[in-house]
């Protein structure tokens, strides 16, 4: 999920022995240490999403429904994607961040595949009121939507992943003692994670990364418990212990069913808003209409 610490997590990474691909998205007034994001894979996933009507800013699920892809339109992106890793430099751990991604993880994966690469992931975990100030502070979001895309980017994050090596890092945690995390993540991926350059890794990782603090209560949105259950399973999995699958279940498919319904139902009264038949019946045009109406019944009966 965007501004849960994914930036700084993946330069740390890349300063313990990771390689990143060629052409980042550079540092803006948003993200003033870099993105670490490589342009070219930014590009791609934009352009697969944008052809199904959706975006990073989409907190549907519209894309991982069935017949959103057909089976040639799925292999052609994967394909592309697979064409793509290829490029990648030659090194032993590579470290590729793209908040995209995550909605597209079953192609990048089998792609992967195809590419003779093996898929970790890590995953960053972040108090969601610290995301939703964060997120609304760069982009104008409000609450209401960021809160959709934490809850959106967490449960697919961790739901697409169950089936690869992964672990789960705390943002707050990556700046307590990044030396820590470190070793958790060389640990649980069973890879070769070197900290050479200490004083670069604390550099970088100097106090005002974290802008927006916030330790206070979750605040639940949309009528349910959905933010603070799927946060608690989350901060729990950054502490080692097992994630409360059944919980993260639970509120995926509520908030699927719930998400599909209310999008079909606000696409069709938006069809009818804009419909002729809408456009005919303003108040200014059937004023005189149902006058008209009304003294033919001569104002009698139901029409008095």
């Amino acid at each position: 999920m965007g501004r849960s610490g994914t930036s700084a997590l993946t330069r740390v990474l890349s300063l313990c022995g990771a390689t990143l691909p060629a052409g980042m998205m550079g540092a803006d007034e948003t993200n003033k240490r870099g993105y670490w994001e490589p342009r070219a894979s930014l590009l791609l996933n934009r352009s697969i999403l944008e052809r199904r009507g959706s975006a990073w800013w989409d907190p549907s699920l519209r894309v991982l429904e069935e017949g959103a892809f057909t089976a040639a339109e799925r292999a052609a992106c994967t394909a592309d994607i697979a064409c793509y890793l290829k490029s990648m430099p030659d090194a032993p751990l590579l470290v590729i961040k793209d908040l995209q991604i995550v909605v597209l993880s079953e192609m990048w994966f089998e792609a992967a595949r195809l590419a003779g690469l093996d898929v970790a992931v890590v995953i960053a975990v972040r108090h969601p009121q610290e995301v939703i100030a964060s997120l609304g502070k760069a982009t104008g979001a409000s609450p209401e939507l960021a809160s959709a895309l934490w809850l959106k980017g967490n449960l697919l994050a961790e739901r697409h992943s169950r089936r690869v090596p992964r672990v789960f890092v705390e943002y707050t945690q990556l700046l307590e003692n990044w030396r820590r995390e470190v070793k958790r993540i060389s640990s649980a991926l069973d890879i070769d994670l070197s900290i050479g350059d200490e004083s670069a890794v604390d550099d970088f990782l100097s106090s005002d990364l974290r802008r927006n603090r916030d330790c206070g209560p979750v605040v639940d949105r949309f009528g349910t418990d959905w933010m603070s259950a799927v946060y608690e399973a989350m901060h729990a999995a950054a502490l080692d212990g097992p994630p409360d699958v059944a919980t993260l279940d639970r509120v995926f498919e509520a908030y699927r069913a719930s998400e599909h319904d209310f999008r079909v139902a606000f696409a069709d009264a938006r069809r009818h808003s804009s419909s002729f038949a809408a456009r005919l019946l303003r108040p200014s045009i059937m004023r005189p209409v149902l006058e008209v109406v009304a003294l033919a019944h001569g104002r009698r009966g139901t029409w008095a």
